[in-house]
This record gives structure tokens, sequence and C-alpha cells, in this order.
């Protein structure tokens, strides 16, 4: 019995149920490690986050509602008439000055036919009146003239008569010589008043001349301007454009008839383009012209481009709505408004070709950088 009792028991061994020291210190498992891990990019993440947002994000006022615009040209007709000829096709580049359409000139042309007929028929008349005036200064002088030789006329009647007076009144010459010298003299005076009287008549005839000469130039002048509109009604049948730039929105065929101010065309012109960005009102207490912006597009993903504000709209956009709300009534509801803020786009930016008016942009204000000296909008 007492040797059963020292029989030892089947179990574990001392070396088998006493951990060592090795198996203590074993390494932690895998998913301990990726938990530590990222805690740590977290941790990083976090710190460079809020370093980012103290430096640079609180200085930052950012807003998705923006987007690229243009000054927008509208090409239009000044004259009525057919469309004889179309010249150029949407997205088409043009030139200042190149043809885009050609509307029919027939009356026009007419027109500017007729006056100019009118124009020359008035500078003919005017010659004639010319000739006329000169003829009739003509015979002023000859009318002069004969007064003179009147004057000469009576002086002699007038010294004859005398003398036969002083002779008749000697018995020298009888009275019928007398009465002939005296005849002589009255016929003289006649000649003489006469010369006067004609004289009178051929001035008057220069003077009526001059006025119809000065009349005559008046109409010519008129017929003038005639012809000057003629010209312009003959050149609004041709439409140009007006600046270097694309064609857009083209809506006319060969055979339209067109209105005077109709909307025919746009045309977007070369360095129109730029950025509107609509920013809260609660935004716009930094925001100045000359800050510097970052902004990035739709159409141009993973690029960063840098411009400045150029200018901040004087009201709100809900000023030029074409409905603008009425809040002077009893359902008033508070609604935060926006502000329009012009942004002037880098030349890198425009020298990619890749943007255009409508497209969407996110823009990013620092607040920090107003310097409205340093502002160069782009035309």
């Amino acid at each position: 019995m007492a040797e059963e009792h020292l029989k030892p028991v089947d179990g574990p061994t001392l070396d088998q149920t006493t951990p060592t020291v090795s198996e203590n210190t074993a390494k932690p498992s895998p998913k301990k490690l990726i938990l530590a891990g990222v805690a740590v990019a977290a941790l990083g993440f976090i710190s460079f986050e809020g370093l980012n947002y103290w430096t640079v994000g609180r200085f930052m006022e950012t807003t998705d509602d923006a987007y690229v615009k243009a000054d927008v040209t509208l090409i239009s007709s000044r004259a009525q008439g057919y469309v004889a000829e179309v010249l150029v096709r949407s997205n088409d580049h043009v030139n200042a000055g190149d043809l885009l359409a050609r509307l029919d000139d027939g009356d026009a042309r007419n027109g500017l036919a007729l006056a100019q007929s009118r124009f020359e028929t008035a500078g003919e008349a005017l010659t004639r009146i010319d000739a006329q005036i000169a003829a009739s200064q003509a015979i002023v002088a000859q009318t002069k003239a004969d007064r003179d030789t009147a004057q000469a006329q009576l002086n002699s009647a007038q010294t004859n008569a005398t003398r036969a007076a002083q002779l008749a009144s000697d018995r020298v010459v009888s009275q019928s010589q007398l009465d002939t010298a005296n005849e002589a003299l009255d016929v003289a005076r006649g000649g003489f008043a006469g010369a006067q009287a004609r004289i009178a008549s051929a001035e008057a005839q220069v003077a009526v001349l001059n006025a119809q000469h000065v009349e005559a130039e008046g109409q010519q002048q008129e017929l003038k301007i005639a012809v000057d509109q003629a010209r312009r009604d003959l050149a609004r049948t041709v439409l140009t454009a007006p600046s270097d730039g694309i064609i857009a929105n083209l809506t006319i065929e060969i055979g339209d008839l067109v209105s005077p101010g109709a909307r025919l065309a746009a045309l977007i012109p070369d360095g129109s383009l730029y950025v509107e960005a609509n920013l809260k009102e609660t935004q716009m207490t930094n925001i100045a012209a000359g800050a510097i912006v970052e902004m990035t597009f739709d159409a141009l993903p993973n690029q960063t481009f840098e411009g400045r504000v150029a200018s901040i709209s004087p009201a709100t956009g809900a000023i030029f709505s074409l409905l603008p709300a009425d809040n002077a009534t009893g359902n008033f509801t508070k609604i935060v408004q926006r502000v329009p803020v012009r942004i002037a786009l880098p030349q890198e930016a425009l020298e990619t070709g890749k943007l255009r008016a409508g497209l969407s942009t996110e823009v990013s204000i620092d607040i920090r950088t107003p310097t409205p000296t340093d502002v160069v909008e782009t035309e």
C-alpha cells in the first residue's frame, strides 16, 4: 500500500505546466499590429489636417458655387431682309472684321443708286445756277456801262440845253433850236434813269440767283447725307465679327427672314473668360480685390490654378433676378444671400484651351492676401 501511494500520478510534469521566460515575451498578433498602425496613421492625419487648418485652412473661404463665364457679344442684324449667304458655322474662330453672313442687298443697292443720282442732279443744278449768276453779273456790268454812257449823254444834253437857252435869250438861236436842245436833254435823262433801273434789276436777279445757290447747296448737302445713309443701309446687309473670338449659337440659315434686333449668333471674344464665384454673405467679411484664389475645374482634374479676385459685385444675385423676392411680406423667411465675385483667370489656365463658359469650378480665396494693385484682369 505504501508503494502505491509513492507511485507518481499521471499528468503534466513540472516542465510542462510552468511556462518559460521565452514564451511570456512572444510577438503580438498581426491584428494588433494593424490596429496600432491605423491608430498611428489616424493620429498623424489628424495632426497634419489640424496643422493645415491652423496655418492655411482657417484663412480660406471656399465654395463650389462657381462657374466659368465670358463676356458674350450678341450678333444681331440692323436691317431687315432675307439671308443670302452664311459664311461661318458654329464653333468657328473668326477675326475682327471677318464676314459672318450677308443679306439680300438688292433694295439697298437701288436706294444707294437713287440717292447718288439725286446728289449728282443737285450738283448739276448748282453748276447751272453758278452759270446764271455769272451771266447776271455780266449783265450788271453791262448795264453799269450803259449807265455811264447815259450819264455822259445826259451831261452833254445838259450842256447843250444850257447853251441853247442862253443863245435864245440873246436871240442868237431860234426858239425851235432851244426846244430841240431841251428835248434832247429829256431823252438823256430818260436814258440815264433806264440804265439805273436796268442795273437794279440785274443786281436783284443776281441776289435771287445767290439765294437759289444757297438753297441748292443745302439740298445738295441733304442729298449727300442721303447717300451716306444709303451706303450705311447697304453696309448693314453684311454682318461682320466685332472682335476676335469663337462663333456660338448660330441660328440663321440661307433664306431666313431676319428683322432688326433679332439675335442671330453669339461671339465669345478671345481672352474674355473669367470665373464668377457666388459666396455666402457670411464669407464676405475679409474678401477684397486682389486676394489670391486657388481654383480647380471639373474639366481639368488634378490641376490647380492660382488666380486673383478682380472685383466684387455691388449687389447680391437676388437683386438682378428676373423676379426679385419681395421681403416686405408677412411670410418672410431669411435666406443666406450670395454675392458674385469676379476672379481673373491665370494665363496658364487659358492656354490649356479646355475652358468653356459655363464649366463648374471650385475656388478657395485666401483672405490674407488683398493686394488690389496687383490685380491684372485678362482682357
